[in-house]
């Protein structure tokens, strides 16, 4: 004889309900977050991936990052060098035109304001610490105060800086040194206004002696601009290794990010139609338990 039993059926029923109310809480919780899953083990065969990109961003937007930085000090190493430049650049033309018409009106100021130029790009700073002193950022690298200081004062002691230069790592297996040091770049220019300072002041014409000193100072000038020349074209090239790998890390980062977008954010549309229709699957489910709830045998003894 066949047995009848609701029971089991309300059993097998209640365990289903209790599964789409599961799905319902998950769903609900992406639609919350934007998350496909809470944690990496939800991710499934995706877990070992999704670390490894993580890390793969970690290192390109910690060498973004470093690289930024690099390229803002190397902008400053760059202001600083062309006001040298274009400085000097006057002060020769200067020179010229007292030496071809024989007046020289005005050219001791422009010496002494050429210096103060010269000094001042060499001692310049970022946040508080010299550019051109190498790892001796405890004092200035150009030492003389003023044009006057620098008669009789060897080459050597004009400067405070050593040879050491900064280094960072900016790519995967790329380290670039970079900076320059005050000497490198000053000492041939100090030569040349050491001579124009032993030439004493120049008036309105600048006699015998003065023309001569001025004549070789404008040799020492052109020689100190070469080199000038040549330390900001290196300069700049290193400007262009640190845009070029820096622009490279951003690039990565972002196809990264785009990898790990797909594989942890939730498709927000398509979890709104899962919701409806769960909703919509365990609303169905409690109607049906709730039928099957009220049978009775007896109903259908009567």
């Amino acid at each position: 004889m066949n047995r009848v039993a609701t029971i089991p059926m309300q059993r097998n029923l209640s365990t289903a309900i209790q599964k789409s109310q599961q799905q319902l809480a998950e769903t609900q919780l992406q639609l919350a977050s934007g998350k496909k899953a809470r944690d990496y083990a939800a991710l499934g065969t995706q877990t070992v991936r999704q670390i490894s990109a993580r890390s793969l961003l970690s290192r390109q937007e910690a060498q973004s990052t470093v690289a930024n930085t690099v390229g803002t000090t190397l902008s400053l190493y760059d202001a600083n060098i062309t006001a040298i430049d274009s400085s000097v650049s006057d002060l020769q033309k200067s020179i010229l035109t007292a030496v071809g018409t024989g007046q020289s009106v005005g050219l001791q100021e422009a010496i002494e304001q050429t210096f103060q130029q010269f000094r001042a790009s060499l001692n310049a700073s970022e946040g508080g610490l010299p550019l051109f002193a190498g790892s001796q950022t405890d004092s200035l690298p150009f030492k003389p105060a003023k044009l006057a200081d620098t008669v009789g004062m060897a080459a050597s002691d004009a400067f405070s800086n050593d040879g050491v230069r900064a280094s960072a790592h900016v790519a995967d297996g790329v380290d670039v040194e970079y900076g320059a040091g005050a000497d490198e770049v000053g000492t041939k220019l100090f030569l040349a206004f050491q001579k124009l300072a032993a030439a004493g002041d120049i008036g309105e014409k600048p006699t015998d002696a003065q023309n001569t000193a001025l004549n070789e100072a404008l040799s020492m000038l052109g020689d100190g601009l070469v080199n000038v020349r040549n330390i900001n074209a290196e300069n700049g090239r290193k400007q262009q290794q640190i845009e070029t790998l820096g622009t490279r890390a951003d690039d990565r980062a972002v196809l990264l990010k785009d990898l790990i977008k797909k594989n942890e954010d939730a498709d927000l549309a398509q979890v709104a139609i899962d919701l409806n229709i769960q909703q919509t699957t365990l609303k169905a489910s409690f109607s049906v338990f709730s039928q099957l709830s009220t049978l009775s045998l007896t109903d259908y003894l009567r």
